[in-house]
């Protein structure tokens, strides 16, 4: 594969770096991953149960509820990136990482970040058609749009992650090789080369702007066609249940882009923030997203909130 013809090189293979656990809290490192463990716990166990649901219910097959499968297993996978190196960091005091699968994490890591992104951007959409175009709802959204939505998401991401690997590779590293997370993070990595980055970093914001910059408007737009959909709607209670339809999404989409964006001012423009705040906010940015949608789709989505009570009083039963 592609990929795999990336990382083919001896030089890289030799190449090690050094993550990072907390700073300044080496000593208390057990205790911090406590919370960090019962977070992955969370993320895994809560996103598994809406998979399981939506895959075995036969009344959540509609287009809501596959979208909603996508994010878990995009979530699922978001955790499972980063879960060995952060607990075996936190745990094992097992720092060291080769440039290659070093590379690897990043391209699957920034991956499926990008990937929720435009998840987040296809719920909009079935929102927008579910409230502004009821009637055409099941001709739009059949399976196979689905399907072709998810495809199409999938190959955006393989086509804008693999320049920013490609340039990755052709970087030298001979200073200090330390990390500052528990994982590799483009911009992390790029800092820490003795060559030119600038090709590299321009890529990074690319591949930033291109999901983010036209994710974002989008979704704006979806909710303000929204908006403007449920206010022309004559009964108050018609009004609040179209609301409440959208309250889970919009939800998701504050907790997923609120702490991206916070996460890469703080790389670019907070050298003066304490490290340790770098890596707190680096680890939590990536399991906030995780941990909250399933907390928020099980609590606020009454037919996911059912078929988990369901699933669990017949586990009970067994």
């Amino acid at each position: 594969s592609l990929i795999m013809l990336v990382l083919n090189n001896t030089n890289a293979q030799l190449l090690t770096f050094f993550l990072t656990g907390i700073p300044g809290l080496r000593a208390a490192q057990v205790w911090v991953s406590i919370p960090f463990c019962l977070l992955y716990v969370i993320a895994l166990s809560g996103n598994s149960m809406i998979l399981f649901v939506v895959l075995r219910e036969q009344n959540l097959h509609e287009p809501m509820y596959y979208f909603l499968s996508m994010l878990s297993a995009i979530d699922l996978s978001l955790s499972l990136c980063t879960l060995p190196t952060t607990l075996g960091v936190f745990w094992f005091e097992a720092r060291e990482i080769t440039l290659n699968a070093c590379i690897a994490q990043m391209f699957f890591l920034h991956g499926f970040t990008f990937m929720e992104s435009g998840v987040l951007l296809a719920m909009a959409f079935d929102r927008f058609v579910a409230i502004c175009d009821p009637l055409r709802y099941a001709t739009i959204l059949t399976n196979a749009r689905i399907a072709q939505i998810g495809i199409s998401m999938l190959i955006r991401n393989v086509a804008v992650m693999l320049p920013v690997v490609l340039f990755v590779k052709r970087l030298s590293f001979c200073r200090a090789v330390a990390l500052s997370h528990s994982y590799c993070y483009h911009v992390d990595l790029i800092q820490l080369s003795c060559t030119d980055n600038r090709i590299n970093s321009i890529l990074g914001l690319f591949a930033l702007f291109s999901m983010t910059g036209f994710d974002c408007p989008c979704i704006l737009i979806s909710y303000v066609l929204i908006i403007r959909s449920v206010l022309n709607i004559a009964s108050s209670e018609g009004r609040q249940k179209a609301f409440n339809t959208c309250i889970s999404h919009i939800s998701a989409v504050a907790i997923f882009y609120i702490p991206l964006i916070s996460l890469s001012l703080v790389h670019r423009y907070g050298h003066s923030a304490p490290l340790f705040v770098h890596t707190i906010m680096a680890n939590v940015f990536l399991l906030i997203p995780p941990v909250l949608n399933t907390i928020i789709y099980s609590v606020k989505t009454k037919q996911i909130r059912k078929a988990i009570v369901k699933v669990l009083i017949q586990k009970q039963q067994i």
